[in-house]
């Protein structure tokens, strides 16, 4: 089956790679994603991951210690960069070639994120791991991923989740919230929903750059969402 998409950027959550642990990485987990990345790659589309660091750290963890709100955002950058390189070397085990390109300069572990260098990898059919946030800080990591979504001129923003859909309100609270299969960018603005960050959204917007939000954790997902598109919500221009 031929994918519908030739160049994806996939968003995972930090807390999807700790698995059923409370924090940290969960190896299998990462082992699970690292497989389902090698079977679109072996269906010949270029794939790009951001990963967050929800998993390590958590920025609104500092409230009331005193630590400002920028050095508790350099600090999830950092847990973004221990979380690629664990999914680096995922990917390098079983027989992908992968690079971790971080915003934050630490040369030693990982690439300086060069956009050129970052393209000329992806034409090459190696995945790029998108680490250290956009190297500043006040950004969240869906918008990080949306900029890079851009930048490198993929078809889609992928956005690996723990829900199935977008719905109208939280589904655990909410007796009456429902799934949506599409979306516009505006609705999802104007309602006001929480299922990714706004600037993410208004930046795809913008860019006439597609979001698809599924559960990433069934095996297939992210197979399925590339190549068959009929799972999760979709959020494009209406």
């Amino acid at each position: 089956m031929a994918a519908l998409y030739r160049r994806v950027l996939l968003k995972l959550s930090g807390e999807a790679l700790k698995g059923s642990a409370a924090s940290g990485i969960d190896f299998p987990t990462v082992q699970f994603v690292a497989r389902e990345v090698q079977a679109l790659v072996q269906g010949g589309v270029q794939v790009g991951v951001v990963v967050g660091g929800g998993n390590i750290w958590r920025g609104a963890s500092c409230e009331g210690t005193g630590l400002d709100r920028a050095t508790a955002d350099y600090m999830g950058m950092l847990a973004t960069i221990m979380n690629g390189l664990a999914l680096q070397s995922a990917f390098e085990q079983i027989g992908l070639e992968a690079r971790a390109m971080s915003a934050l300069r630490l040369d030693q572990v990982c690439e300086p994120y060069i956009r050129q260098r970052a393209l000329e990898h992806l034409r090459k059919n190696r995945v790029v791991v998108f680490v250290g946030g956009t190297g500043l800080p006040y950004f969240t990591t869906d918008t990080v991923a949306a900029l890079r979504a851009v930048e490198v001129g993929a078809d889609i923003f992928l956005k690996g989740t723990n829900v199935d859909a977008v719905y109208s309100g939280d589904p655990r609270t909410d007796k009456a919230a429902r799934p949506y299969r599409e979306l516009g960018y505006d609705q999802f603005l104007a309602d006001h929903l929480k299922a990714m960050d706004a600037t993410a959204v208004s930046l795809c917007r913008e860019n006439h750059l597609p979001i698809l939000l599924f559960n990433m954790n069934n095996p297939g997902n992210i197979v399925r969402a590339v190549m068959q598109g009929d799972i999760g919500t979709l959020i494009r221009e209406a």
